[in-house]
């Protein structure tokens, strides 16, 4: 259970210091802004709390708006995509339930699953984020564009960092 938090604990760690030093200096052509620090949400096992998940969202959202001074649009796309992951879980969810004990990930759930639920979950961080970050409809294709673009910038790291973990023998 201690190994467990300080694994996420130093996950969140690497990721804000990832996200801060590194990605918020990537933007290609102003429509490529790649948000891996989501992956934390994504990341979380099956039976947390819906409440600490929110609240580590709210934290990890405030955490990105400190650095990048973007006075809470980080916070509330973070807790909008905390939000969601309950209900996308629970649409997606196998016929027999989650198992308990495992997170999801690329190898305890499947490519065709976590492609699903990583698809939907950024698409929604995103869409959230981008159109209150220009809080106007009068740009929404070039905002969609962003939108689009950026979202398969951060899955493809998204799905690096999977594939650092995945052990093709260690499947169920």
């Amino acid at each position: 259970m201690i190994r467990e938090v300080i694994t996420y604990i130093l996950m969140f760690l690497a990721l804000v210091l990832t996200q801060v030093l590194v990605l918020n200096n990537i933007e290609l052509g102003g429509y490529i802004n790649p948000y891996l620090y989501v992956f934390f949400i994504l990341a979380l096992p099956f039976e947390t709390h819906d409440n600490l998940v929110l609240g580590l969202a709210f934290l990890l959202g405030l955490t990105i708006d400190v650095f990048t001074s973007t006075l809470g649009i980080h916070t509330s796309a973070t807790v909008f995509l905390a939000f969601s992951r309950k209900y996308i879980l629970k649409l997606i969810s196998p016929r027999g339930g989650y198992d308990f004990g495992t997170a999801p990930n690329l190898q305890s759930m499947g490519m065709s699953w976590f492609m699903t639920y990583s698809i939907i979950l950024v698409l929604c961080h995103h869409i959230f984020l981008f159109y209150v970050e220009s809080f106007s409809f009068s740009q929404f294709f070039s905002t969609f564009a962003r939108v689009i673009l950026s979202s398969i910038f951060t899955l493809i790291l998204v799905f690096i960092v999977q594939l650092f973990n995945y052990n093709p023998n260690a499947r169920k």
